[in-house]
Protein backbone atom coordinates (compact mmCIF):
# COMPACT_ATOMS: atom_id res chain seq x y z
CA UNK A 1 0.00 0.00 0.00
CA UNK A 2 1.22 3.51 -0.59
CA UNK A 3 1.19 6.22 2.01
CA UNK A 4 -2.59 6.50 1.89
CA UNK A 5 -4.07 4.98 5.02
CA UNK A 6 -0.69 4.29 6.61
CA UNK A 7 -1.48 6.62 9.54
CA UNK A 8 -4.35 4.28 10.41
CA UNK A 9 -1.91 1.39 10.96
CA UNK A 10 -0.22 2.65 14.11
CA UNK A 11 -1.01 -0.53 16.09
CA UNK A 12 0.07 -3.05 13.46
CA UNK A 13 3.20 -5.08 14.11
CA UNK A 14 4.03 -7.25 11.08
CA UNK A 15 4.80 -5.83 7.63
CA UNK A 16 6.01 -7.01 4.25
CA UNK A 17 7.93 -4.06 2.81
CA UNK A 18 9.47 -3.34 -0.58
CA UNK A 19 11.63 -0.33 -1.35
CA UNK A 20 13.40 0.32 -4.62
CA UNK A 21 16.37 2.26 -5.99
CA UNK A 22 15.57 5.07 -8.46
CA UNK A 23 15.25 3.87 -12.06
CA UNK A 24 15.73 0.35 -10.75
CA UNK A 25 19.49 0.87 -10.82
CA UNK A 26 21.40 -2.23 -9.76
CA UNK A 27 23.29 -0.51 -6.96
CA UNK A 28 23.10 -3.64 -4.82
CA UNK A 29 25.03 -5.66 -7.36
CA UNK A 30 27.92 -4.05 -5.49
CA UNK A 31 28.48 -6.10 -2.35
CA UNK A 32 29.75 -3.04 -0.45
CA UNK A 33 26.46 -1.23 -1.03
CA UNK A 34 24.66 -4.27 0.39
CA UNK A 35 26.89 -4.06 3.47
CA UNK A 36 26.01 -0.36 3.82
CA UNK A 37 22.31 -1.22 3.80
CA UNK A 38 22.79 -4.11 6.26
CA UNK A 39 24.79 -1.89 8.63
CA UNK A 40 22.04 0.74 8.56
CA UNK A 41 19.38 -1.88 9.22
CA UNK A 42 21.37 -3.15 12.21
CA UNK A 43 21.83 0.38 13.55
CA UNK A 44 18.13 1.24 13.34
CA UNK A 45 17.14 -2.16 14.65
CA UNK A 46 18.78 -1.15 17.92
CA UNK A 47 17.11 2.27 17.84
CA UNK A 48 13.58 1.10 16.97
CA UNK A 49 13.73 -2.40 18.48
CA UNK A 50 12.23 -4.25 15.51
CA UNK A 51 12.65 -7.89 14.52
CA UNK A 52 13.61 -9.04 11.03
CA UNK A 53 11.60 -12.10 10.03
CA UNK A 54 12.81 -12.32 6.45
CA UNK A 55 14.67 -10.27 3.85
CA UNK A 56 16.38 -10.22 0.50
CA UNK A 57 18.51 -7.48 -1.01
CA UNK A 58 18.04 -7.76 -4.76
CA UNK A 59 20.21 -5.73 -7.18
CA UNK A 60 17.67 -2.87 -7.34
CA UNK A 61 15.46 -3.29 -4.29
CA UNK A 62 14.89 -4.62 -0.79
CA UNK A 63 12.07 -6.91 0.32
CA UNK A 64 11.67 -7.69 3.98
CA UNK A 65 9.26 -8.83 6.64
CA UNK A 66 9.62 -6.89 9.83
CA UNK A 67 7.92 -6.92 13.22
CA UNK A 68 7.83 -3.38 14.55
CA UNK A 69 7.44 -2.23 18.11
CA UNK A 70 4.87 0.60 17.76
CA UNK A 71 5.97 2.09 21.09
CA UNK A 72 9.48 2.60 19.66
CA UNK A 73 8.66 3.70 16.11
CA UNK A 74 6.44 3.09 13.11
CA UNK A 75 7.30 1.34 9.88
CA UNK A 76 7.50 4.83 8.34
CA UNK A 77 10.07 5.95 10.94
CA UNK A 78 12.18 2.87 10.31
CA UNK A 79 12.08 3.14 6.54
CA UNK A 80 12.70 6.90 6.53
CA UNK A 81 15.89 6.55 8.56
CA UNK A 82 17.26 3.45 6.85
CA UNK A 83 16.71 4.94 3.40
CA UNK A 84 18.04 8.38 4.34
CA UNK A 85 21.28 7.30 5.96
CA UNK A 86 22.07 4.40 3.63
CA UNK A 87 21.61 6.86 0.73
CA UNK A 88 24.22 9.23 2.20
CA UNK A 89 26.74 6.41 2.44
CA UNK A 90 25.97 4.93 -0.98
CA UNK A 91 26.35 8.39 -2.55
CA UNK A 92 29.74 8.78 -0.84
CA UNK A 93 30.78 5.39 -2.23
CA UNK A 94 29.67 6.33 -5.76
CA UNK A 95 31.65 9.58 -5.54
CA UNK A 96 34.65 7.68 -4.19
CA UNK A 97 34.51 5.23 -7.09
CA UNK A 98 34.08 8.16 -9.50
CA UNK A 99 31.16 6.40 -11.16
CA UNK A 100 30.09 9.35 -13.29
CA UNK A 101 27.27 7.53 -15.08
CA UNK A 102 25.49 6.55 -11.86
CA UNK A 103 26.26 9.89 -10.22
CA UNK A 104 24.67 11.73 -13.14
CA UNK A 105 21.50 9.65 -12.84
CA UNK A 106 21.26 10.31 -9.09
CA UNK A 107 21.68 14.05 -9.72
CA UNK A 108 18.96 13.96 -12.41
CA UNK A 109 16.62 12.12 -10.05
CA UNK A 110 17.07 14.84 -7.40
CA UNK A 111 16.26 17.75 -9.72
CA UNK A 112 12.69 18.08 -8.44
CA UNK A 113 13.74 18.09 -4.78
CA UNK A 114 14.81 21.33 -3.13
CA UNK A 115 16.72 19.67 -0.28
CA UNK A 116 18.59 16.97 -2.24
CA UNK A 117 21.55 17.02 -4.60
CA UNK A 118 21.25 13.29 -5.37
CA UNK A 119 18.47 10.76 -4.96
CA UNK A 120 19.12 7.05 -4.38
CA UNK A 121 15.76 5.60 -3.29
CA UNK A 122 12.37 6.02 -4.86
CA UNK A 123 10.28 8.38 -2.76
CA UNK A 124 7.87 5.87 -1.31
CA UNK A 125 7.98 2.30 -0.15
CA UNK A 126 5.28 -0.35 -0.41
CA UNK A 127 4.04 -2.16 2.66
CA UNK A 128 1.42 -4.75 3.44
CA UNK A 129 0.29 -5.74 6.90
CA UNK A 130 0.95 -9.44 7.50
CA UNK A 131 -2.40 -10.66 8.80
CA UNK A 132 -1.86 -14.39 9.35
CA UNK A 133 0.58 -17.26 9.13
CA UNK A 134 -0.44 -18.18 5.57
CA UNK A 135 0.34 -14.64 4.35
CA UNK A 136 3.64 -14.70 6.28
CA UNK A 137 4.75 -17.92 4.55
CA UNK A 138 3.57 -16.69 1.14
CA UNK A 139 5.65 -13.52 1.47
CA UNK A 140 8.64 -15.34 2.98
CA UNK A 141 8.69 -17.89 0.14
CA UNK A 142 8.42 -15.04 -2.37
CA UNK A 143 11.40 -13.30 -0.74
CA UNK A 144 13.52 -16.44 -0.67
CA UNK A 145 12.74 -17.44 -4.25
CA UNK A 146 13.28 -13.96 -5.69
CA UNK A 147 17.03 -14.46 -6.43
CA UNK A 148 16.33 -17.88 -7.98
CA UNK A 149 13.55 -16.47 -10.16
CA UNK A 150 15.87 -13.63 -11.23
CA UNK A 151 18.53 -16.19 -12.26
CA UNK A 152 21.08 -15.00 -9.69
CA UNK A 153 21.45 -18.39 -7.96
CA UNK A 154 20.17 -21.96 -8.36
CA UNK A 155 19.01 -22.36 -4.75
CA UNK A 156 17.74 -19.68 -2.33
CA UNK A 157 20.32 -20.41 0.38
CA UNK A 158 23.16 -19.66 -2.06
CA UNK A 159 22.24 -15.96 -2.20
CA UNK A 160 24.36 -14.10 0.35
CA UNK A 161 21.95 -11.29 1.19
CA UNK A 162 18.83 -13.34 1.92
CA UNK A 163 17.25 -14.78 5.03
CA UNK A 164 17.02 -18.11 3.19
CA UNK A 165 20.50 -18.67 4.63
CA UNK A 166 19.16 -17.99 8.12
CA UNK A 167 16.22 -20.38 7.73
CA UNK A 168 17.84 -23.18 5.70
CA UNK A 169 21.45 -23.10 6.93
CA UNK A 170 20.90 -21.51 10.36
CA UNK A 171 23.52 -18.98 9.20
CA UNK A 172 23.04 -15.57 10.82
CA UNK A 173 26.44 -14.19 9.80
CA UNK A 174 25.05 -11.40 7.58
CA UNK A 175 22.25 -10.28 9.91
CA UNK A 176 20.25 -11.84 12.71
CA UNK A 177 16.80 -13.01 11.62
CA UNK A 178 14.09 -14.27 13.95
CA UNK A 179 13.36 -17.65 12.36
CA UNK A 180 11.04 -18.82 15.16
CA UNK A 181 8.01 -16.83 14.00
CA UNK A 182 7.12 -19.21 11.22
CA UNK A 183 5.47 -21.66 13.59
CA UNK A 184 3.56 -19.04 15.57
CA UNK A 185 0.12 -17.70 14.69
CA UNK A 186 0.33 -13.99 13.94
CA UNK A 187 -2.71 -12.03 15.14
Amino acid sequence: MGRRGRNNLTNEHFYFVTTTIVRFLNLFSDRQNCRILIDNIKHYQKRYKFEILGYVIMPSHLHWIVEVNPNEGTISDIMRDIKKFSAYQIIDRIKEKKDERIDKILIEEAENYIDQERKVWQKRFDDEVIRDQKMFWTKLNYIHNNPVKAGLVDRPELYEFSSARNYILDNHSVIEVNTTMGGVQIN
